[in-house]
């Protein structure tokens, strides 16, 4: 039976069973990621521990996962997609595990690195996706589903740690997790099909080294300058230049290694492409400017009593992050199944223009009346989280050179990480750096810079090619 024939009888027979498996894995990755973010404070308690260490653990969380993403997708190309997924999931099992019975944050730390191994599991389940599922617009929908889900799981995963936490200890949501990857693990090993395009190929162990050196240290020093917000300090900041030294030897060598290797883990010629460096451009940039903004300044405004709305943190949830991580959940799909027909770049610059007028609402008028932050900020669930969030992660998959198509994913997911870092480094600095204007100065000039950086990400985005491929003949 041919490969095409395989292809459709997966898509006839088995495209229920399959998005079950993969939206399985994506849930109990995405617990990894924001199950915790409630519980953070109960976890410094139980372990007898400061905030700072409880808060690192998540850093070296985000860190790892951002590691593994670069070089794990490329390995599954090689030696088997599904059994990469099977493997992850089971050792993000076995890092719950760890985390649950920590008798000290040590133990925490361990913990969390090994599931950081979960990282690439989104790009993982859309390239399989994309393998089993030949008709572009039920991959688009198909696609967005998945990614409307790496958002958040409609606020229910923040919710339901909140609960664990209170009510029976943090360990409660690792052994939640425990359970959920051990369960993805089995249905992913009985319900996907098994690719491995690149079979025979060999590793670039050498080129991953390099790679993850190079981003491995840019993420440190990123985490280490932003330290510096809350006061100087010369050690810290020798140490940031230090790392970010690092990181350029160490792309320098990847690069040098890549262009020698006979089976490079990426060819040179492809770094040098559009296709390439401007999707990664635009996430880093897209990430840069309204990360930070939904995650951290619009939620410290309105709780503030002056020159905020004095909200407590339950009313902040309800009103401000719920319904931008319920929208963006909801138009997901949406945007999934248009992008294979009015084409994934027109779809991402619609995301980005919408996403400009988001911030234009929150600096303009969101900052004076709380309704119109909570409108401004469901606007920007609609627009960035439903949109441009998912076209994003799509280009990754479908500019992702036909040879190495485990490559381009690996490298977006580095990019998203890479601008949150950059977002919770800048934004802030500006914020602290502008105090002296007034308090609602200081934060309408953070949001004009958050504007500022998403305006040149559209900017970057118009030199995104058009993903022929992926689209639907007109």
């Amino acid at each position: 039976m041919s490969t095409v024939l395989q292809e459709a009888k997966v898509t006839r027979g088995g495209s229920a069973a399959l998005m079950v498996a993969l939206l399985t894995a994506c849930v109990a990755f995405q617990l990894n990621a924001s199950m915790l973010s409630p519980a953070l404070v109960t976890m410094g308690e139980e372990l007898q521990t400061d905030q700072a260490a409880i808060g690192l653990s998540q850093t070296w969380f985000f860190t790892t996962a951002a590691l593994f993403s670069l070089f794990l997708p490329r390995l599954s190309d090689i030696v088997g997609r599904k059994r990469i997924l099977v493997g992850m999931m089971l050792l993000t099992a076995v890092g719950s595990v760890i985390a649950a019975l920590a008798p000290d944050v040590t133990w925490l730390f361990v913990g969390r690195i090994i599931q950081g191994v979960s990282g690439p599991t989104v790009p993982l389940c859309l390239i399989m996706l994309r393998t089993a599922v030949p008709n572009l617009r039920t991959y688009g929908t198909l696609m967005g589903v998945i990614l409307a889900v790496n958002g958040g799981v409609a606020g229910v995963d923040s919710f339901l740690g909140g609960y664990m936490a209170e009510h029976y200890g943090f360990r409660s949501i690792f052994w939640i997790m425990v359970v959920l990857g051990v369960i993805a693990a089995l249905l992913v090993a009985v319900l996907t099909p098994e690719s491995k395009p690149q079979a025979g190929t060999r590793m670039d162990w050498t080129g991953v080294v390099f790679i993850v050196v190079a981003v491995g240290a840019l993420l440190t020093a990123l985490n280490e300058a932003a330290k510096l917000v809350g006061g100087f300090s010369g050690e810290t900041l020798l140490l940031s230049l230090v790392l970010i030294a690092v990181a350029a030897a160490a792309f320098a060598g990847f690069w040098a290694t890549e262009k020698r290797a006979k089976q490079p883990m990426v060819e040179i010629v492809h770094l040098r492409q559009r296709s390439t460096w401007a999707p990664l451009l635009t996430t880093v940039l897209t990430m840069t400017g309204i990360f930070a903004v939904i995650n951290g300044i619009v939620p410290a405004y309105v709780q503030a009593a002056a020159p905020g709305f004095g909200i407590g943190p339950t009313e902040t949830a309800l009103l401000i992050l719920t319904p931008y991580a319920l929208l963006g959940w909801v138009f997901g799909p949406i945007s999934g199944r248009l992008a294979p027909v009015l084409g994934y770049t027109n779809v991402l610059r619609i995301g980005m223009i919408g996403s400009v007028v988001s911030l234009v609402i929150i600096a303009l008028f969101g900052l004076n009346s709380l309704p119109l932050m909570v409108a401004g900020t469901a606007l920007l669930g609609i627009m960035y989280a439903g949109t441009a969030n998912i076209m994003l992660n799509g280009l990754g998959v479908v500019l992702s050179p036909p040879g190495n198509p485990g490559f381009l994913p690996g490298m977006n997911a580095g990019a998203f990480n890479l601008g949150a870092g950059l977002s919770f480094l800048v934004l802030p600095a500006v914020l602290v750096g502008t105090s002296t204007l007034g308090d609602h100065a200081s934060y309408l000039t953070v949001v004009v810079v958050g504007l500022v950086i998403t305006v040149a990400a559209f900017a970057a985005s118009l030199l995104i090619p058009k993903p022929v491929d992926a689209e639907v003949e007109k």
